[in-house]
């Protein structure tokens, strides 16, 4: 079988965490069943963490300060708020190969291709899930995370970038459990890059990877 074009889908304002997470389950069972097509949906999130099944409680620095949720995805903790492009990637793998570790290369490569459009310089590191940057004084920012689910090769969860979020609103977790590196943004990296201008690129580097 070959994989056909996925639908897309943009969400405007902030969507509530609980309705990312009834739409990515009902589609991919839909995905499944053979009802709907793959769905690659962009949303921004109010603020808030979410906890992957790697999660330490240790690494919940400040637990009240914003709603925390269980997402059954991969990983560790991580943040979610305005300013921040999540994408959400429902693909259907039978389709693709059944190959979980090129699944994850592909979304590093989309990321990593798509800085590449504002002059950045994404790089992957081993043992840290993410895209890294490198700042002046040997120091290196994580401005992309990844973090996924796959349930009967369908996929869901997926890809975020910092677009200019408030990068304090991270000092209340440790971030994907790792504490001796920071975060950045495409703005706090001195890029006038807004929404519009990341999702036209992730748009057109997605068929380079995905086909």
């Amino acid at each position: 079988m070959t994989a056909e074009r996925p639908e897309w889908k943009i969400s405007e304002g902030l969507t509530p965490y609980e309705d990312a997470l009834a739409l990515m389950e009902q589609r991919v069972a839909d995905i499944r069943a053979g009802n709907a097509s793959d769905l690659v949906w962009f949303v921004e999130h109010p603020p808030l963490y979410t906890a992957g099944t790697s999660s330490k409680d240790g690494d919940l620095l400040a637990p009240k300060r914003f709603p925390v949720y269980y997402a059954g995805r991969g990983g560790q903790y991580t943040y979610h708020g305005p300013g921040q492009r999540v994408v959400y990637v429902m693909l259907d793998l039978d389709k693709r190969g059944r190959d979980v570790r090129r699944y994850i290369a592909d979304l590093e490569r989309w990321i990593i291709d798509t800085l590449a459009e504002f002059n950045v310089h994404g790089e992957t590191r081993d043992g840290r899930v993410g895209v890294w940057v490198e700042r002046d004084g040997n120091r290196e920012d994580k401005v992309a995370a990844i973090g996924v689910r796959i349930r009967k090769w369908v996929t869901f969860h997926g890809i975020c970038i910092n677009v200019e979020p408030d990068l304090s609103h991270y000092t209340g977790i440790v971030p994907c459990g790792i504490s001796e590196h920071g975060v950045t943004s495409l703005v706090d990296l001195g890029l006038p890059v807004n929404m519009d201008d990341l999702d036209a690129a992730l748009k057109r580097t997605w068929q380079k990877i995905f086909g």
